[in-house]
């Protein structure tokens, strides 16, 4: 008989950001702040060519992902400060067993304030604090050099690069991986 994975967090908090599982009452807050965005995040994220979503569509993307995460899957969150959607993030499961990768977008009006490093900073923690969790890894296409800055911070290491499929309209194709060990988070924290 298969176990099943430890469920990934539905709520993890910093000083001043809440990342927690998006509810069926946030569907209209995340709707706005998605079609918001949808510029912003159109060079980078291959899912908002399907924006903007219908409300129902949306209602049922969020009872989705709730199920997935309760399923051992994959954990999708916003992220909140002082209550407001400041962007979203998750933990992936893409990376096998004893591994998870962190994904994130940041509202336009937010960008070069840290959000996205607060999140990741955060998710890595919450991640090594699962049972066989070995490693994290953010992924971002060579192009984006923002998303870039966010590991370097962190002080993941730069794995390498690797080809990959063009997805979005400013991807060039080319994965860059960064990679964080459970033992070097410890020491460095």
């Amino acid at each position: 008989m298969e176990t099943r994975p430890a469920p990934l967090p539905d709520r993890v908090e910093g000083t001043d950001l809440v990342l927690r599982t998006w509810r069926p009452e946030d569907v209209d807050g995340l709707a706005e702040a998605v079609t918001r965005n949808i510029e912003h995040l159109r060079p980078w994220m291959d899912w908002i060519a399907h924006e903007p979503l219908a409300r129902a569509a949306r209602v049922e993307l969020i009872e989705r992902w709730a199920r997935e995460r309760d399923a051992g899957g994959d954990v999708v969150l916003g992220a909140f400060s002082d209550g407001a959607i400041v962007g979203g993030t998750g933990l992936h499961r893409r990376r096998g067993p004893n591994g998870l990768e962190i994904g994130y977008w940041v509202d336009a009006g937010r960008t070069g304030n840290g959000v996205a490093t607060k999140m990741a900073r955060l998710l890595t923690t919450a991640a090594f604090e699962i049972p066989d969790v070995r490693f994290v890894e953010i992924h971002h296409d060579r192009a984006n050099t923002a998303s870039a800055r966010v590991p370097e911070k962190l002080g993941y290491a730069f794995v390498g690069e690797a080809a990959a499929e063009v997805t979005a309209p400013a991807q060039v194709g080319i994965d860059c991986t960064w990679r964080m060990a459970a033992a070097d988070w410890q020491g460095a924290r």
